[in-house]
């Protein structure tokens, strides 16, 4: 049998594994993007990225990840759908309250001290933790001094964010979400509603800058007073979460505050001993070194 009928076969090589096939289909794919359009998937968990790289697959009527591999490469427009796939935004104002009423005991009495205050939201989503802390800075009569820079991979989660726009379906959770996070004022005094929507007040946006950035790929822009990275390296693995570990001890000014996710810790990384727990159960680390 010549290697070009071996080929025609539509049935993998004997001994090969099916697992290993989508493997290395996912290896191709993420490289292809890479190499295309700049985007660096490679050291992401792997079991995440094949679920969404599936639903992408499904999504476009497809039967495999090499078919999907060739309309990316050929369609920006499915490009952008997998990149949105790939980075579902999953978030919700004053998202695990504790943690927000825990920023402003412990956290809001060391920001009084500074004459300005950096804040960098690290993959922000579509926006609502960033509004959150805008309205708790409000409430604390700190906003005015802060400013906020909300970064993330997703051009249609930012956009999202720059707008303020959310379902009013999600009010009455989020209301009760910053109840308990120690709100002050009436939740409602801070968007304006219409339809089914609500719009967050223009005034909320004005110290917030939003702009794309790639925590796999792209440097520190700037020196920070608090990184908040809250259930986003859950997503990657040990090398690309050591590097964003890296970016984020280089962006951190000394005794500044680094907020991380229930399921996230600097324990095992090598900057564990350059910071202090402000708040082990919240994941408020201080950066001492």
């Amino acid at each position: 049998m010549t290697t070009t009928e071996r080929g025609s076969d539509e049935q993998p090589l004997a001994g090969t594994d099916k697992n290993e096939l989508e493997n290395i289909e996912i290896e191709l794919l993420l490289c292809g993007i890479y190499r295309l359009y700049g985007y660096d998937f490679r050291n992401y968990s792997l079991p995440s990225l094949r679920r969404r790289i599936w639903h992408r697959v499904h999504g476009e009527n497809l039967s495999s990840i090499s078919a999907l591999q060739e309309k990316v490469l050929h369609d920006r427009a499915c490009f952008e759908r997998l990149i949105y796939s790939l980075s579902v935004p999953v978030t919700e104002m004053f998202r695990d309250p504790d943690m927000f009423l825990t920023f402003r005991q412990k956290a809001v009495p060391l920001l009084r001290n500074y004459p300005y205050i950096r804040i960098w939201h690290a993959g922000c989503s579509t926006g609502e933790e960033v509004y959150s802390m805008a309205i708790l800075l409000k409430e604390e009569g700190l906003y005015d001094k802060a400013r906020i820079y909300a970064t993330d991979i997703n051009n249609r989660s930012l956009q999202q964010a720059k707008e303020g726009v959310y379902e009013i379906s999600k009010m009455q959770q989020y209301s009760q979400n910053h109840m308990e996070a120690g709100g002050k004022r009436a939740f409602s005094e801070y968007y304006t509603a219409k339809y089914n929507s609500v719009i967050f007040q223009p005034a909320l946006r004005k110290n917030i800058t939003f702009a794309e950035h790639n925590l796999a790929t792209d440097t520190s822009f700037n020196e920070f007073n608090v990184i908040f990275c809250r259930n986003v390296m859950i997503y990657f693995n040990d090398e690309l979460r050591e590097h964003v570990h890296s970016l984020f001890f280089e962006s951190l000014s000394r005794f500044g505050l680094l907020v991380l996710g229930a399921k996230e810790s600097i324990h095992f990384t090598r900057y564990s001993d350059s910071y202090e727990p402000l708040d082990r159960v919240e994941k408020i680390y201080r950066k001492i070194k």
